[in-house]
């Protein structure tokens, strides 16, 4: 079991500053500072520069114990380890400097090229916008895919340099800021653009894990919720029982999404590890990846059922636990982690 233990420090401080994360629209103040100093942020900022290259399973430990206290934070260290991941792999030495200065600089970023670049003296002239840029309204770079002669390129960017319009209006998620990012003109040194080709079937596992994690960890701060309703005293409506956990019923729903919960972490834990083989074939790869969406909708599964057993009052907005239903709905919906896709991936290997 991933997270059985009592809930961490930093953890505890995300827990408490998630309805202010969401309010907010971002990571709170204090959230920020938790990622930072639990070393989330430089999880792949490169060893040279003061950072942590995590392995796969380091990664989702470290990102699922975040989210247990608040999705939206742990997602946002998540896509930044992801756009730290390509900007490292990307660009030279002369980028890498401007760019990993600082290990727990936040980034962001967004692999879909609706960029477009042109080349002129001194560097590319891009204009464009790009969606659904988590951590944006925090980060201090942004790894963004352009086109430039027709080819896909990568390109950092400091934040500054770009216009955020706030066009994420979602149910759930809302903490982690994924607003929409556009550039007009702005001219990007050479240095700091480069041809970027598919990632390594390793580390396109690595990225669906990275948003996997939260999502796991999310439905284990939902768990722990409810079991704390269970140690309330409180019992089910209109009933003789003395507590939630006198009754049959509820004692079986419970356990049942406390079994889906601990599924999705020893998938994401198994997968984790599965994933860093350099043997993977395109048939392997698709099994790990239909593992996550599998794990994904445990997850959603679980949350459903604490709901059940909290009812009508695990709605209101003060309770946490319509706050990680949300979530959990949303973030496990991401087409990395879609089901109907992952299994027509998964059989198009088997019969190619």
């Amino acid at each position: 079991m991933m997270n059985s233990s009592p809930l961490t420090p930093s953890g505890q401080i995300l827990r408490l500053n998630a309805e202010e994360t969401e309010q907010r629209g971002r990571p709170a103040a204090a959230s920020l500072d938790v990622l930072r100093d639990s070393g989330a942020l430089a999880l792949r900022t490169p060893l040279e520069y003061g950072g942590e290259w995590a392995d796969a399973p380091a990664a989702v430990r470290r990102l699922a114990e975040l989210g247990r206290g608040c999705p939206s934070a742990a997602w946002v260290a998540a896509t930044s380890a992801t756009a730290k991941t390509l900007l490292a792999q990307g660009l030279g030495a002369d980028a890498h400097k401007e760019v990993f200065g600082d290990p727990d600089s936040l980034a962001c970023g967004s692999g879909h090229p609706s960029g477009r670049g042109v080349r002129e003296a001194g560097g590319v002239r891009v204009s464009g916008q790009w969606d659904n840029v988590s951590g944006c309204e925090a980060a201090a770079w942004a790894n963004l895919a352009v086109m430039v002669d027709d080819a896909y390129h990568v390109a950092a960017v400091p934040l500054g340099d770009l216009r955020v319009e706030r066009n994420w209006h979602m149910a759930g998620m809302r903490g982690t800021g994924s607003q929409r990012l556009v550039a007009d003109g702005l001219l990007i040194p050479a240095h700091r653009i480069a041809p970027g080709g598919p990632p390594r079937r390793q580390d396109q596992l690595f990225f669906a894990l990275c948003l996997l994690a939260p999502v796991v960890g999310g439905a284990r701060g939902a768990l722990d919720t409810v079991e704390a309703m269970f140690r309330s005293g409180r019992k089910p409506y209109m009933t003789g029982y003395a507590g939630m956990g006198d009754s049959p019923g509820a004692r079986h729903w419970l356990a049942r999404a406390a079994w889906l919960v601990e599924r999705a972490e020893r998938t994401a834990l198994t997968t984790a590890q599965d994933s860093t083989r350099e043997d993977l074939d395109e048939a392997a790869g698709a099994r790990l990846r239909a593992g996550m969406a599998d794990a994904a909708k445990d997850c959603r599964d679980a949350v459903e059922l604490m709901l059940d057993l909290h009812g009508a009052a695990g709605f209101r907005e003060t309770n946490a636990l319509q706050r990680y239903w949300r979530d959990i709905a949303v973030a496990g919906r991401h087409p990395l982690l879609c089901g109907y896709l992952a299994a027509e991936n998964l059989g198009t290997a088997l019969v190619s």
